[in-house]
């Protein structure tokens, strides 16, 4: 039986080794001026199956294209639409801004890295490159967290919720960009480095060294970036539901005096809008976990067990936190009712058919909804 004939192999992605000590490793490609931002663990690992850079190159293309196309869509109907220039569409904007800016700066470099299967752009360019991938991700984590915690403001407090202003909208969106620059720039200065992943095509922070200090700034940086946004937005879109399943029940209690089977038209009765909504935010927290998470359980195997991370193991995060600027137009853009129709007008051909459909989440709260965009 062959190398490549036997499951646990081809699973590993590697290459058999030249000889019984595993000289030919996955580092022996990288150039001079990289080697010493290499952490000596990957010397251990043989170089990856040539497939998978291929896969992942292939995959990166085709988000990066869907993510670049998506998201400046995205950005020229709301800001070329005047009933779509609103406080909550400013939230909109900043998140489809730094998913464009994302894919834009970062999936070329990976993809001619996935060509020459190493990093071939230089360290400081690797510095750079991780910096910029830490500033986006953060960017839009938090802009996902300000729009979730604007629809908590509109369907659950309602009328006495204070509706956001332009001047608050903007006031998020420059806090969270300034906010996120500071958090990013550190590596640069010795708490913690960027330096090339495992798999040699992209950068990012430092997981790997055994220095507690630089452990601080992955676990602060974690908290900050992952584990306090992912526990608020399941909290808000909890409450988000609950309001809505009150509202519903309110609704067809409601009817029930009135003697009729409901107040809704027979379509709506279809799909109750609790159910539309948990659906929504159901997809919006798993595509969000499903995004970030890798990234996550990577950086953390890496400083408490780092003998369990492996070349492959470290493709996943970027794999699947790129993967999140092609969802997140479809996610909190085309599900907007008002840019699907402004869509249609502007671009026919990319329009989605939502005959039939109910978008209002219920009457009264699509009218809160109004009064807050329109304040």
């Amino acid at each position: 039986m062959s190398y490549w004939d036997n499951p646990a192999n081809m699973a590993s992605g590697a290459l058999p080794s030249t000889n019984p000590f595993g000289n030919y490793t996955v580092v022996d490609t990288v150039p001079k001026e990289l080697l010493h931002m290499v952490d000596s663990h990957w010397y251990q690992f043989p170089p990856m199956n040539p497939l998978w850079y291929g896969l992942v190159g292939f995959w990166m293309v085709i988000m990066g294209i869907l993510s670049v196309v998506g998201n400046f869509v995205v950005i020229w109907v709301f800001m070329n639409t005047k009933s779509l220039r609103t406080p909550a569409n400013l939230l909109v904007v900043n998140l489809a801004m730094s998913d464009f800016l994302m894919m834009f700066c970062m999936f070329p470099p990976m993809v001619i890295s996935c060509y020459w299967q190493t990093w071939t752009l230089g360290s400081f360019f690797c510095e750079v490159y991780a910096f910029l991938g830490s500033l986006y991700g953060c960017v839009s984590i938090w802009t996902m967290l300000w729009i979730t915690l604007d629809r908590y403001n509109v369907i659950v407090k309602g009328v006495s919720g204070k509706p956001l202003s332009s001047s608050g909208a903007m006031a998020r969106i420059a806090g969270t960009w300034v906010t996120a620059f500071a958090w990013c720039l550190p590596p640069f200065f010795g708490w913690n480095r960027y330096v090339p992943e495992g798999n040699m095509t992209a950068c990012g922070t430092d997981y790997l060294t055994e220095d507690m200090f630089s452990h601080s700034y992955l676990y602060i940086y974690s908290i900050w970036v992952y584990i306090f946004p992912l526990f608020a937005n399941i909290y808000l879109y909890t409450f988000i539901v609950k309001a809505v399943a009150n509202h519903e029940k309110q609704m067809r209690e409601q009817a029930k005096k009135m003697g009729v089977k409901s107040l809704r038209s027979e379509e709506s009765q279809k799909t109750s809008a609790e159910c539309r909504l948990a659906k929504v935010a159901l997809m919006t927290v798993s595509l969000w976990f499903m995004a970030w998470t890798p990234y996550f359980i990577i950086n953390f195997t890496g400083m408490l067990n780092k003998s369990s991370v492996t070349p492959l193991f470290s493709i996943w995060g970027s794999v699947f936190a790129k993967a999140n600027a092609v969802y997140n137009p479809i996610v909190y853009a085309i599900s907007h009712p008002k840019y699907r129709a402004a869509l249609e007008k502007k671009l026919p051909c990319l329009a989605c058919n939502t005959e039939g459909r109910d978008d209002n989440v219920s009457s009264n709260t699509a009218q809160v909804a109004e009064k807050s965009e329109s304040a």
